[in-house]
């Protein structure tokens, strides 16, 4: 999706960006990773990723996220992170169990890991669940701009994120906690809108 430098007839030029980017967020949706094919985000693409994720708000400026790509010649290492992390939960898994485990790795032409710093140290008017919201915001930002460029993308999670293996991997620091992943590419498939809540659903107001 692009946004459309032309205005609609009866709207302002404010009420017309307005009412793409509406549609913009609401356009967003899950595509499961093994559903994201190439191509990715080229270059250009990938810093205006980053660029957007910049523009969320940061309570002090104390940049608590980063994010670490996982290039192609990383995801066997990655893979092998899985299968380790799948193993020591459950050493009897299958080997079906653990081929699976390890083929997450491979999925999306553009795979990350979002890290947030948890740390006690920093100033203590940023509590962690500030840094948090901060990451999600530049989480947000980057799946909207990625839908904008005509992409798919993914949130995952899961128990291999607490794994000694997966923490080594990555460098995390001890104050550092691994979020999720993000995936990105272009689908092979799309599924239909799922149907969003209504605002009376999580709005009141204070009486």
């Amino acid at each position: 999706m692009t946004l459309s430098r032309n205005v609609p007839i009866g709207l302002s030029v404010g009420e017309a960006f307005a009412q793409q980017v509406a549609d913009l967020i609401q356009s967003r949706q899950t595509t499961l990773p093994k559903r994201l094919v190439p191509p990715g985000p080229d270059e250009a693409q990938l810093a205006e990723l980053f660029h957007a994720a910049a523009a969320a708000p940061d309570h002090k400026g104390l940049l608590p996220w980063r994010f670490v790509i996982v290039p192609s010649e990383r995801r066997t290492a990655l893979a092998d992170v899985f299968a380790a992390s799948l193993l020591a939960r459950d050493p009897s898994a299958t080997e079906p169990q653990v081929a699976q485990a390890r083929e997450k790795a491979h999925r999306a032409p553009l795979l990350m890991l979002v890290v947030a710093d948890l740390s006690p140290d920093m100033q203590a008017e940023v509590p962690p669940h500030e840094r948090l919201i901060s990451a999600g915001a530049a989480v947000q930002n980057i799946l909207l701009m990625a839908t904008a460029q005509g992409f798919g993308s993914a949130l995952t999670s899961g128990k291999a994120l607490h794994f000694a293996g997966l923490r080594a991997l990555f460098a995390l620091h001890p104050h550092e906690q691994a979020v999720c992943f993000i995936s990105i590419g272009t689908p092979s498939a799309r599924k239909p809108p799922r149907n969003r809540p209504s605002a009376d659903e999580f709005v009141s107001v204070l009486g």
